[in-house]
């Protein structure tokens, strides 16, 4: 087998070297690649002899040209502004290339079902990238939640804040048209994560909803879960920042915490070896969640002082 070859949409964004990276170490070849930024220079680390773009048209024409010499890449690895995944992915498909797509796969949950007619009508694929699903402490804590009474219902606390500057908001991220909102741009993949985990959604409440963050509460079939995720320095426990950290991630299933901090560095990487094996998260698997984060976007918010996550005193 002839080793697979890759365009890629989005080189200069933040995700994007992580690709480049799970596309060299699993054997791949980047031979085209496309940004309207030509800050990529990061590109000469993988894959220098790619050919760049700034406009669409010229790379949708290159990448035609190699599909009607017979080279046509083998997928199209998305790494764009969310509103445009769908188009991206769509452009894959007619160019009879797999396209393996960022978080959120897309924005509300119809497009999903655009998509799975463009699947069936082109014979490729849509491959979601879900890494969380391949963390070791968290596929145990499945294996654990699997292995308990089918009757028992944990109680989940989840939170992460990821202090943002004031760049966030004047770009497209801080556009929730562009981005989804918060709850989209920084939690659709623990929304996944804790549907994987628990089981599917059967009430879903938000108790605040800010351009900087967002706080909610969800009935899943084996869990009672409290979230809240922000993008506000503010917001950051004492401890993290006197040490000048600017992220905190915090998972407790049943008050134990989940150590999950490390073990990322090569989960975009898993992700790739599981696509090339067949083994990737299609369509479906990406559905749940973009139904989440979308229910969580258009809901009118209710506090709750009973039932909201601790850190929504910060927000009295």
């Amino acid at each position: 087998m002839s080793e697979p070859s890759y365009a890629l949409i989005g080189a200069a964004g933040f995700v994007a070297p992580r690709h480049m990276k799970a596309i060299r170490e699993t054997g791949g070849t980047l031979v085209a690649a496309l940004d309207p930024s030509d800050s990529v220079g990061v590109i000469d680390s993988w894959f220098p002899e790619a050919d760049f773009f700034t406009e669409f048209e010229r790379f949708d024409r290159h990448v035609d040209k190699l599909r009607r010499q017979g080279r046509g890449v083998d997928y199209v690895s998305i790494c764009s502004p969310n509103y445009l995944h769908d188009a991206h992915i769509r452009f894959a498909l007619r160019s009879q290339a797999h396209a393996i797509c960022e978080k959120p796969l897309v924005l509300n949950p119809w497009n999903i079902d655009g998509l799975q007619e463009i699947e069936a009508e082109s014979g490729r694929r849509v491959l979601n990238i879900l890494q969380l699903r391949l963390h070791p402490a968290i596929t145990a804590l499945r294996q654990q939640i699997a292995a308990a009474r089918t009757d028992r219902v944990f109680d989940v606390e989840l939170t992460y804040i990821t202090a943002r500057g004031n760049w966030y908001a004047r770009s497209w991220k801080g556009n929730p048209e562009k981005s989804g909102g918060i709850a989209t741009n920084i939690g659709v993949h623990f929304f996944d994560m804790l549907q994987w985990l628990f089981g599917p959604v059967r009430e879903s409440r938000v108790h605040h909803h800010r351009p900087d963050c967002a706080a909610g509460a969800l009935d899943l079939a084996r869990a009672r879960v409290r979230w809240f995720l922000s993008v506000s320095a503010a917001h950051l426990p004492a401890a993290q920042r006197a040490a000048g950290q600017r992220t905190f991630r915090d998972i407790r299933v049943d008050g134990e915490a989940v150590e999950f901090s490390a073990g990322f560095a090569d989960l975009h990487t898993e992700s790739y070896r599981e696509i090339l094996t067949a083994r990737g998260h299609g369509l479906e698997a990406a559905r749940p969640a973009v139904e989440m984060v979308h229910t969580i976007r258009t809901a009118a918010p209710r506090p709750s002082a009973q039932a909201a996550h601790p850190f929504c005193r910060l927000l009295d």
